[in-house]
């Protein structure tokens, strides 16, 4: 019976290229970007649409394309699967080198099966590097000189957070602690537990985090252990969430629940609200759902699994709570069907035009269930009085090569403390530096 599956999945990845081939976007460039995004109806096809990109990394010097008046450099290389970035008050930068950890035995299934073959096309298996680096930028050209072990031994680390001198890694099944001291490179310190985290199957592994302006709480995501509840609700207890965690005493609440894979937690520097990027559902077509960033409220439920886009019921769960539907927020802004946006960064610095202060930089991890292809890409979207007030621009391009190989994935964003714009980038396992071109960018 086992050799009789196989050799269906293998069939079926041959067939991978032809997989939902009759099915692709019908809608306009951008009309799944904003406030207000085009939601088509669900079409859901008997086998869902595939369209990854072959992992190939950087070759000959290439790099990212830089919006016009930016330029993007190397800040550091040769790394292990960077995922996410975090600057430290001295100027130092601390790099997640990161993936899913092992998951347990569920038994075999063919769809199990097509998605572990077509995350490692895209470069998406590797065992994990399980270490934070750190990266100095010694006398400040824009490129790190020192790049050393800060942290090993951990387990998929996604977020980082320092509150005094307490260091805080978001690990994929708990929130741990390390003793802090300025200008630090390396931690030997055993790890102290905050609080546990939903582990287990991990469909969706990422735990990122960040901490209240006071240092009193941390706020931790979790993403779902499924597409939309396929695996049963009791397994999502705590999941597709913000987690409330009380520095001290390591006691935790639900902050809000209903989306799917959050992810970039950030305070927008003008309304002091909590914002994320979420990752939205799949196997509706290639124009649903659009991913998106919201402002987060406290007991706030976003829908998942039961509607998308605030109260767009998805009929593929069952049974359905139509109680809750009615509760579901609409999210603030669309940033398009599949483009997994992974990352998020406010511009709270000075070295950007005055036109883009408060913005909000988005690393787009790229698509593999959309025809075309989305995502690929760092956008910035203006905000005024604390609310997006523009179209998406592209400010990091190029990562898909002629061929549509993907040279680089971006994931984590985050300011340097110059205020150029770090970008992980976890399949040319490089870190990107943004900044403007011309005498300004160059005088730092």
């Amino acid at each position: 019976m086992r050799q009789k599956l196989l050799l269906s999945a293998a069939l079926l990845i041959v067939a991978l290229p032809l997989a939902g081939c009759n099915e692709k976007s019908t809608i306009a460039s951008g009309e799944d970007f904003g406030p207000t995004p085009k939601l088509v109806e669900p079409n859901k096809t008997l086998l869902p649409t595939v369209k990854v990109s072959k992992a190939v990394g950087w070759q000959d010097g290439a790099k990212p394309k830089a919006a016009e008046g930016m330029v993007v450099t190397a800040f550091a290389s040769g790394l292990d699967h960077p995922r996410t970035v975090y600057t430290l008050p001295n100027g130092d930068v601390l790099v997640a080198e990161s993936n899913a950890p092992p998951k347990p035995d569920s038994g075999f299934s063919i769809r199990g099966f097509i998605m572990t073959k077509v995350m490692g096309y895209a470069g998406a298996r590797a065992p994990s590097a399980n270490r934070i680096t750190l990266l100095r930028d010694a006398d400040g050209d824009g490129v790190a000189e020192m790049k050393a072990p800060f942290l090993e031994g951990l387990n998929s680390p996604f977020g980082m957070v320092l509150v005094g001198d307490r260091f805080y890694v978001a690990n994929a099944d708990a929130v741990v602690a390390f003793p802090y001291n300025e200008g630090d490179t390396r931690i030997t310190a055993a790890a102290t537990k905050v609080v546990d985290l939903p582990a287990g199957i991990n469909h969706h592994w990422t735990k990122d985090l960040t901490a209240s302006a006071d240092g009193s709480r941390l706020y931790a995501t979790v993403g779902s252990n499924s597409n939309v509840g396929e695996n049963g609700m009791e397994i999502e207890k705590d999941r597709a969430a913000i987690l409330e965690i009380d520095r001290v005493n390591g006691t935790s609440r639900l902050f809000a629940s209903g989306l799917r894979n959050p992810n970039g937690p950030a305070w927008n520097p003008q309304t002091g609200a909590l914002w994320v990027v979420v990752n939205e559902r799949d196997e509706i077509g290639s124009d649903l759902v659009p991913d998106y960033m919201t402002s987060v409220k406290d007991g706030g439920f976003y829908g998942w699994p039961y509607s998308y886009y605030d109260q767009h019921v998805d009929v593929r769960v069952q049974p359905q709570k139509p109680e809750l539907v009615a509760k579901a927020i609409a999210p603030d802004y669309a940033l398009g069907a599949h483009t997994a946006s992974l990352g998020l960064a406010f511009n709270t610095g000075d070295l950007f035009p005055e036109s883009m202060k408060n913005g909000a930089f988005i690393g787009q991890h790229g698509s593999w269930n959309r025809k075309p292809q989305s995502g690929y890409k760092v956008i910035f979207v203006p905000f005024a009085d604390g609310k997006p007030s523009g179209k998406p621009q592209d400010v990091l391009t190029g990562f898909l090569n002629e061929k549509g190989e993907a040279q680089g994935r971006p994931v984590g964003v985050r300011l340097d403390n110059k205020g150029a714009l770090l970008v992980a980038d976890d399949v040319g396992n490089v870190i990107w530096r943004v900044a403007p071109s011309g005498a300004k960018a160059a005088a730092l």
